[in-house]
């Protein structure tokens, strides 16, 4: 792997592909095709402390640099890109707190990753996608506590999470700067989930409503003050591309192991296929597009780490990373011919997994508006 990371995260990366090869790769073939979110494959994981890779040492986790835990993200993402997404996407409802929270929410947030929790981040809602600002969500303020009522659609980890991090309208008046976000957990009275989505990829991670009836928070729920969470969710949207992006790279490395394996052992015209020099050159085009997006993947993370300005990088690392899963995917299925469009063989879930990965978190239109604004300027 082409991630230059620290003696720490390469012993803890044998770990990890240890783990995916005896407890993911292969188990994870039937949850596909029944949807079900595989409990007990998350449960070990948790036993190995993965779900916490994003804790800080300050607040008990392991303190890794971002390009060390890309490298453990793709390592899970080539295993299984559901089984990445859900510990990914954890992180992702992290992030608000991290960089707007209270030193009490982020300790309390940890604590629940440490202790086996996942999060979810809940933006996105039926009438409001790409525009995230056409929310309709609220949170009233009654007294010390916000009453907040509304429902969030697609929601990563919606089912399974310890805690969710929401953006409600606290001043419907004040547009954009009327937005803000709420640290809510699980079992909080008004809060509940609805079916978990039937998707066509991705299908161990789970999906679905998040729903908010009269659900009443204490008024130290509160992520920054009234009004930033708009702000806030930019800024976690920027952070999270990258890591999208490194489970794109995921899932084009795996469409590039499987298609090697598959040409050494097909024989056609006395030969093995990958023997024939337009096949290499496949290969080659596989590997070019999946190690540039890896090193952008890689770039954008080293300057979050600098803090360094990223926006611009993060948004390249998700755009070109999830186009070309998608393009490798589709080269792996063309390397096995009929038996690539077979569901006999993996790599036809590589091209279902990698289809989302151009929409979430920002669609890739949406990223090319923020690459073009970072470039021309607004």
């Amino acid at each position: 792997m082409a991630y230059l990371i620290s003696e720490e995260a390469q012993d803890l990366l044998k770990d990890v592909k240890k783990f995916c090869d005896n407890e993911v790769r292969e188990q994870c073939k039937e949850y596909d095709k029944s949807g079900e979110w595989p409990k007990e494959i998350y449960d070990k994981a948790i036993e190995q402390g993965y779900q916490a890779l994003e804790v800080p040492e300050k607040y008990g986790g392991p303190g890794l640099k971002r390009v060390d835990i890309a490298a453990l993200i793709e390592e899970m993402a080539i295993a299984d890109a559901g089984f990445a997404t859900t510990i990914s996407a954890s992180g992702l409802a992290m992030k608000p707190v991290f960089i707007s929270g209270s030193e009490e929410q982020k300790q309390r947030m940890c604590d629940l990753v440490l202790g086996g929790g996942f999060g979810a981040f809940c933006l996105t809602e039926p009438g409001a996608g790409s525009d995230a600002s056409a929310g309709r969500t609220t949170a009233v303020k009654d007294g010390n506590e916000y009453v907040l009522n509304g429902r969030k659609c697609f929601i990563t980890n919606g089912a399974v999470a310890s805690f969710y991090c929401i953006t409600a309208i606290t001043d419907k008046e004040k547009g954009l700067k009327g937005i803000s976000m709420f640290f809510v957990e699980k079992g909080t009275k008004g809060l509940s989930t609805g079916n978990h989505e039937d998707k066509m990829g991705i299908r161990t991670s789970n999906t679905c409503d998040v729903v908010l009836e009269d659900c009443r928070i204490p008024a130290s729920a509160l992520v920054g003050k009234e009004g930033e969470g708009f702000a806030i969710a930019m800024k976690t949207l920027d952070q999270a591309r990258s890591w999208i992006g490194c489970i794109a790279v995921g899932i084009a490395q795996r469409g590039i192991q499987e298609a090697i394996a598959y040409g050494k052992e097909r024989i056609q015209f006395g030969k093995p296929i990958i023997k024939n020099q337009a096949l290499q050159f496949k290969i080659a085009d596989m590997e070019i597009k999946t190690e540039t997006a890896r090193q952008m993947v890689a770039h954008a993370l080293t300057k979050m780490d600098l803090g360094l300005p990223y926006g611009k990088e993060s948004a390249i690392a998700k755009c070109y990373a999830g186009d070309i899963a998608m393009q490798v995917s589709s080269e792996a299925i063309q390397m096995l011919g009929g038996y690539g469009y077979s569901r006999e063989y993996p790599v036809e879930k590589l091209l279902r997994d990698s289809k989302i990965f151009q929409i979430f978190e920002g669609t890739n239109e949406i990223q090319r508006i923020v690459i073009a604004n970072n470039v021309i300027g607004r």
